[in-house]
């Protein structure tokens, strides 16, 4: 890894703290809400098709996720969509916006130790508002000198912030779960990053093989590697 790093980047859902499992459970809460108008596999399959067309209208994140399953459901009823559903829908999301923040392990000690040495920031996709509070929630805004919640990770929103914090590609390091939106995105600037896999990762979020064989990049089992590497 390159010696020249000033500013370290990290994701925050999934690297931060745990945050695809919410949405799994989410969405199977909801599947079985419908159940009665379909099979709970073509209700997560409708959802997922909805909730991704909807993406460049409503961007990420937990409030997203609400209105497309609001939309799937008046579909999947043919427009004859109880009250009551729409309501236990609004509760899913509610007791998504309400979760516990649980850190993911050695994440506190990691970002004590790196940010005696380099300048911290979060870069995130999500709800702002959202975002904000698991921020604050968290226990780890002290970290960070900038939180950037994007409304797409790919190689012009970096740039744009990269630009804004007069930042060179070189001097600049991401970390995140996501190959599509936290590395791909980053080596194609000329910049570097460190995948750290979760367990669980939305389909959206994969990208082909093919498009990584060109590129050069670590990938560590947890976060707690990251110190031993810088």
């Amino acid at each position: 890894m390159s010696k020249n790093y000033k500013v370290i980047a990290f994701d925050a859902d999934d690297t931060l703290w745990v945050n695809e499992p919410y949405f799994r459970e989410a969405e199977n809460k909801f599947a079985k809400l419908l159940s009665g108008y379909e099979t709970e596999n073509k209700i997560q399959q409708e959802l997922y098709k909805v909730i991704t067309e909807n993406i460049p209208l409503y961007g990420y994140g937990v409030k997203s996720c609400i209105l497309s399953m609001i939309q799937c459901a008046t579909e999947l009823s043919n427009n004859q969509l109880p009250a009551i559903i729409t309501a236990q829908i609004l509760e899913i999301g509610k007791e998504m916006l309400t979760k516990p923040i649980e850190l993911l392990a050695g994440i506190d000690e990691v970002l004590k130790v790196l940010s005696q040495k380099y300048t911290l920031i979060v870069l995130t996709k999500g709800d702002l508002l959202d975002q904000e509070k698991k921020l604050e929630r968290s226990g780890l805004l002290s970290y960070f000198h900038h939180v950037e919640v994007m409304s797409e990770k790919d190689n012009k929103g970096y740039l744009r912030i990269l630009k804004h914090l007069e930042i060179e590609p070189e001097e600049f390091l991401m970390i995140g779960n996501s190959l599509k939106s936290d590395i791909l995105p980053v080596l194609e600037i000329g910049a570097q990053a460190i995948h750290i896999p979760f367990h669980s990762i939305w389909k959206f979020e994969t990208v082909a093989d093919n498009k990584l064989k060109k590129h050069t990049y670590k990938t560590l089992t947890t976060i707690k590697e990251v110190v031993n590497i810088l």
